[in-house]
């Protein structure tokens, strides 16, 4: 289980084919010695198990249904992405749950200024859009945020100074894919009202 509250972007070091799937290789800011083979970790909003590491790298294996269903196969080499360890018990929600489990892959449809802010267009997905709602949340590429207002075929969103700092979706253009993971609470809420119907 995760926040959305990315706690660094590290860059892809390497990508290797592997028999069914692919290796990568993170560089992060993250403190590494705390953390063991196994342990979860949000790879642009992607949940994936820590199978290698050392001082300030991280190793992980994809497998093919996760580059199918992620923005990973569009990524390699030099890639940013966003970086969020395992919520442990205590440790404060300053977003909102998250899974780690993609949804599916949006594109950035529209980027407009905002002073120092950015407006971000995304389209969504076609069956994805039942569980997006203005003001409710979404992760984008693993960031917890909230949706400012619906359009045709998306979500409006507003990305402050600090999460464009701290987060790679500064970095995005328009035609980008993101990873698009729904609100968890609106999952389980359409499921009930489709079991009830």
């Amino acid at each position: 289980m995760f926040t959305g509250i990315v706690q660094d972007v590290g860059e892809i070091v390497a990508w290797d084919k592997a028999a069914h799937g692919v290796h990568l290789r993170v560089v992060t800011n993250l403190d590494t010695a705390r953390m063991a083979l196994g342990d979860s970790v949000a790879v642009d909003g992607c949940c994936l198990t820590i199978v290698a590491h050392e001082a300030g790298v991280l190793g992980f294996d994809l497998s093919e249904e996760t580059l199918a269903r992620t923005r990973f196969s569009a990524l390699g080499v030099g890639a940013r992405v966003n970086l969020e360890p395992a919520l442990r018990a205590g440790d404060p929600l300053g977003g909102h749950f998250v899974t780690g489990h993609v949804d599916g892959v949006g594109r950035v449809a529209r980027l407009h200024r905002l002073g120092e802010h950015l407006g971000m267009d995304i389209a969504i997905p076609e069956k994805l859009m039942r569980y997006m709602a203005e003001k409710g949340s979404v992760a984008i590429n693993g960031v917890s945020l909230t949706i400012n207002a619906l359009t045709d075929r998306g979500v409006r969103l507003h990305l402050i100074p600090h999460t464009l700092a701290r987060t790679n979706l500064g970095g995005l253009a328009p035609g980008d894919p993101v990873n698009v993971e729904v609100d968890l609470l609106a999952r389980y809420l359409a499921r009930l009202l489709e079991a009830r119907a």
